[in-house]
């Protein structure tokens, strides 16, 4: 019987991997999952800043929830499942069931301008200081924290994408890349 294959969509907030799985899932018929869908408040260190000062120890971070949603997803043997994970491989929980990672290696610059975009412009916040509160914590810990896990992906990662490419060119560099393994 065959093995699913699960590849992960690794990259900073912005990057793009929310419409890269959802396009390689439509593509290709299969399941994805969703990191965010299963981000809560406990999910993340209380003080995101000590936990950078103190490693940024990734498997700190905590989504049991998303794990299970794999392990079922993997249970009903779909040829491949996409993971929206912003971590590769270095979350010690889902480690083992992720088989590659592809890396959205995107300038931080970029990403958070999608970031303002995406969540400010789009959808305009109702907070009136949602953006400036956004902005300050990412000079003050989040850019770093993007560019140290991102960082810790690019290490196990199986194929790095790092030009801004449209979503559709990034999903055929991705199929591509998969037939190739199976030649």
């Amino acid at each position: 019987m065959r093995k699913t294959v699960v590849v992960a969509i690794s990259g900073a907030s912005g990057s793009g991997k929310t419409s890269l799985v959802n396009m390689l899932a439509a593509r290709f018929g299969c399941p994805s999952v969703m990191f965010d869908d299963y981000v809560d408040a406990q999910s993340y260190p209380q003080n995101l800043r000590q936990w950078h000062a103190d490693g940024a120890d990734v498997s700190k971070i905590k989504t049991p929830a998303m794990k299970e949603a794999l392990e079922k997803c993997i249970a009903a043997r779909p040829v491949y499942l996409f993971v929206e994970e912003p971590f590769g491989k270095a979350r010690a929980s889902i480690a083992s069931l992720i088989d590659y990672v592809v890396l959205l290696d995107l300038p931080l610059a970029q990403c958070l301008s999608r970031v303002i975009n995406r969540h400010f412009v789009l959808r305009q916040s109702d907070a009136p200081n949602a953006l400036q509160d956004y902005l300050i914590k990412y000079q003050d810990h989040l850019k770093e924290i993007y560019a140290d896990t991102v960082s810790m992906a690019r290490c196990k990662c199986d194929l790095s994408i790092t030009q801004d490419l449209p979503v559709e060119v990034c999903a055929d560099k991705v199929v591509d890349w998969l037939q190739s393994l199976q030649e």
